[in-house]
């Protein structure tokens, strides 16, 4: 049978693979340990699943418009005033099935086949299969580690071509967990002021922040760069509500009316009673969102100087997201195995311990580990992969 040669261009998702993997010991009696998890350990707060049950019993169970409920796009539209000093208006936002789906519903929008789309590395998983699902092609450029894996204005100036559509900014960072400062991205976004590109701005993980690092929006810097971003966001990290899916886009209104209209013949609208989950998690805050953040902050802290102390390991501390994205090659090279790839199925199959090779990510010589799991379990984690690496020196 012939497939599609979009959908067969794609490559299986490297997290899904492993958290497969590791379900698959944990079901044959293996005590198994993961830290490839992309989203919190915590329950979604009681006051937003009794937001959501409440509007079910009262008869929200029906269609919404694809682009969303206009409460939620209200909710939407208070939340950049608050946070970002930013003004939208109701058609200048859609909600969307998750962030992800938000992500690959601007692409196919924005891009016509062979546009370039350039990628800082290290990336999230999902990003080049997005582009290449619509038609794109991805352009990566390496975030060096020396300046803490973010691009420069620079290395962003070399890469434009005549093809390129868009470049994609995520802050905090997925996997690094990085953040970039407000002079970085005026430096950024001043190159693609000048060359006219787009900025597709995930700002996902915008709540989790550590050391005292700001987060900053590439679309509050100035008016010029406001109308270039399609700032993409949602509740699944912030509000611990993955499986709600309820992500969403703020953007020039042409692009999101595009947007509502392939909404509308692909997803019609998101789940209505997550909506107004989303609403709740919105309007009627009660510290859970500071409860979880100073949780993985603990965590982080506790746990950073252990991993740096393993025999072969570099890690740059992260200031955001809940990952930690340590340099193994030295350990690598001092065990029998050739990639990162297979010692990171080796640490599974031997310690238990269930991690994401940073091949996924763009960057061979890493690997990600989330701390979006009990101290006790990842300290755990820690012993078994130090006990791992030393059985090969």
């Amino acid at each position: 049978m012939k497939f599609s040669p979009k959908v067969e261009s794609i490559t299986p998702s490297t997290t899904l693979a492993i958290t497969a993997k590791a379900k698959e010991l944990r079901d044959a009696g293996h005590d198994v340990i993961g830290l490839g998890a992309g989203e919190p350990d915590f329950n979604t707060p009681t006051y937003i699943i009794e937001a959501s049950y409440q509007a079910m019993l009262a008869g929200a169970t029906k269609y919404t418009p694809a682009a969303g409920l206009p409460a939620l796009k209200q909710a939407i539209i208070e939340k950049f005033k608050t946070d970002q000093g930013l003004d939208y208006a109701a058609d200048e936002i859609i909600v969307s099935t998750g962030a992800k789906h938000a992500l690959s519903s601007i692409f196919q929008t924005i891009l016509q086949d062979d546009d370039e789309v350039i990628i800082p590395t290290p990336y999230w998983v999902s990003y080049p299969e997005q582009v290449k699902i619509a038609g794109g092609v991805p352009v990566f450029v390496e975030g060096k580690e020396e300046n803490s894996f973010k691009i420069s204005p620079e290395q962003l100036k070399q890469s434009i071509t005549d093809k390129t559509r868009a470049v994609i900014i995520n802050s905090p960072s997925n996997p690094t967990g990085m953040v970039y400062t407000r002079e970085e991205l005026e430096a950024i976004g001043q190159v693609c002021i000048d060359h006219n590109i787009l900025i597709v701005s995930d700002e996902i993980y915008e709540k989790l922040l550590y050391d005292g690092a700001t987060h900053v929006s590439i679309a509050e810097i100035s008016p010029e760069l406001k109308e270039l971003t399609l700032v993409v966001n949602g509740v699944s990290k912030s509000h611990s509500m993955t499986g709600w899916r309820i992500g969403y886009t703020a953007g020039r209104k042409d692009i999101i009316k595009k947007m509502a209209n392939l909404a509308s013949h692909t997803t019609s609208n998101p789940a209505v009673m997550a909506q107004h989950g989303a609403i709740a998690a919105y309007t009627k805050e009660d510290g859970s969102v500071e409860m979880m953040r100073e949780a993985f902050e603990e965590r982080l802290n506790t746990v950073y100087t252990k991993l740096q102390a393993i025999d072969g390991f570099s890690c740059l501390k992260p200031t955001g997201a809940f990952y930690l994205f340590p340099n193994v090659r030295e350990a690598v090279e001092k065990s029998p195995y050739n990639t990162t790839d297979e010692w990171v199925e080796a640490l599974l199959e031997e310690a238990k311990v269930a991690v994401v090779p940073g091949s996924g990510f763009g960057a061979d010589d890493n690997i990600r580990l989330s701390y979006a799991t009990n101290l006790e379990s990842f300290e755990e984690a820690l012993s078994r992969i130090e006990s791992f690496v030393k059985s090969y020196q």
